[in-house]
């Protein structure tokens, strides 16, 4: 495997990279300007035609280190109506954002991109059909999905030139490898491929081996939270939690909270105390239907809902930017969730706060994501109003007998269809204002 030297590049802006000026025109439209350190790294290797396999965790803008370079070459070579890119990811959320990003940066060129992914109508699975049969330069899609689409023949994918797995990590831990390697079989063998992961263990390096090429190998602030986010960290017990989230709510007085749960009951639950409370709230997890995700959402960027109560179906694949305040109202149950639930906040050149509130049973689990920090996560003082509340002693309780490995298990098939809203519109006109 083959490592990217450490350079010391200052690139100050995306001009230096050299990309089309129709690309620029949407690189300006966007908003972007410096590019961040995975960008810095990434974006040469792949104009320069080589494989990738990079780590960089949530918010670091590596969504734009692919994208970019990717729209460049295909507008660069010579125009045809076909499948050119083809953007694997773990969830349908995943695949509508990077769907939005790649036609917002695209929109003065001809390049066209199709979200595709499952848990909606008939219809939209005929549109996607369409838009694929009529030519379609980028597909952004989730594992079972895209089978469903190639094992009825209709894709073209003879011209494809570039193979991307984003999040891959979260493919494995979802059970999407068969999937994988089953979508491969249809694809041309001479490709680029990119590898993007928030982490990289041992099972991931075997992946690579068997979809990459002599990669270059990038590595970006691997597992750790931007120091931009203030952790801390409520002892209680369980009964305790209702009573203290209230206050903090009432208290905070902020415009945008995620507070993240680790079961649709208790976002259920939570949701609805809540709103007894009066608070303007509402919940994203897996129960609800597709429209009813897409409405909860647009709220929620709008400011006109302030605080979203979900699941882990949320920790990715959200861009939301500004978001105050994140809340574990259960401990995650490993160290990669933690990381991603609270890098919610703190994004971009915001500052942000994320509380967890460790349950009596749940310490052993707190203490394993504090070790994956490598430091503690201060604990906040407590008022006597809601009374006593438990030491923190993990250490204690891993002698009783009870196995920490209970709390990590790999998620499996089952959590496959956890995810996921709207599809983009298949293509953007190429026009300038």
């Amino acid at each position: 495997m083959v490592y990217l030297p450490k350079l010391k590049i200052e690139i100050l802006d995306f001009y230096s990279f050299g990309f089309d000026p129709q690309l620029e025109d949407g690189i300006e439209a966007m908003g972007y300007d410096s590019a961040t350190p995975i960008q810095e790294k990434a974006i040469p290797v792949i104009l320069d035609g080589k494989d990738l396999i990079a780590s960089a965790q949530t918010g670091t803008g590596k969504t734009a280190a692919f994208v970019l370079p990717l729209i460049n070459n295909i507008i660069s070579a010579p125009q045809s109506n076909k499948v050119k890119a083809l953007m694997i990811v773990p969830t349908r959320e995943l695949a509508v954002q990077i769907t939005q990003q790649v036609d917002g940066m695209a929109y003065f060129t001809p390049v066209g991109s199709i979200a595709v992914y499952g848990g909606n109508d008939g219809l939209a699975f005929s549109r996607e059909k369409i838009a694929m049969q009529n030519g379609v330069e980028i597909i952004v899609g989730t594992p079972g999905r895209l089978l469903s689409h190639l094992n009825m023949k209709y894709i073209d994918f003879s011209e494809l030139e570039y193979f991307v797995l984003d999040e891959a990590d979260r493919m494995l831990d979802m059970g999407f490898f068969d999937d994988i390697m089953r979508i491969l079989n249809f694809l041309p063998k001479s490709r680029q491929n990119l590898l993007f992961s928030a982490t990289m263990p041992q099972r991931i390096r075997e992946l690579a081996r068997k979809i990459l090429n002599n990669p270059v190998e990038i590595n970006i602030a691997l597992s750790k939270p931007v120091e931009k986010v203030e952790q801390l960290a409520y002892v209680v017990y369980n009964r305790q939690k209702i009573a203290i989230i209230t206050d903090i709510l009432k208290s905070k007085k902020l415009t945008s909270i995620i507070v993240f749960c680790s079961t649709k009951i208790n976002v259920k639950e939570l949701t609805k105390t809540l709103r007894k409370s009066k608070f303007s709230v509402d919940e994203i997890h897996s129960d609800l239907e597709q429209k009813e995700r897409e409405a909860v959402m647009v709220r929620f960027k709008g400011r006109s809902l302030n605080i979203l109560v979900a699941t882990d179906i949320l920790a990715r694949g959200i861009d939301v930017e500004d978001i105050d305040l994140v809340i574990n109202y259960d401990v995650p149950n490993d160290g990669e969730s933690y990381i991603h639930r609270i890098g919610r906040t703190a994004r971009a050149a915001s500052n942000g706060a994320a509380y967890t509130f460790i349950g009596e049973t749940e310490q052993e689990k707190f203490l394993e994501i504090e070790n994956l920090l490598g430091k503690p996560v201060p604990k906040a003082q407590i008022e006597e109003r809601f009374g006593k509340t438990p030491s923190y002693n993990p250490k204690s309780r891993s002698k009783s007998g009870n196995s920490k490995k209970k709390y990590f298990k790999k998620s499996n098939s089952s959590n496959r269809r956890e995810g996921g809203y709207k599809k983009s519109n298949s293509r953007k006109p190429n026009r300038k204002n």
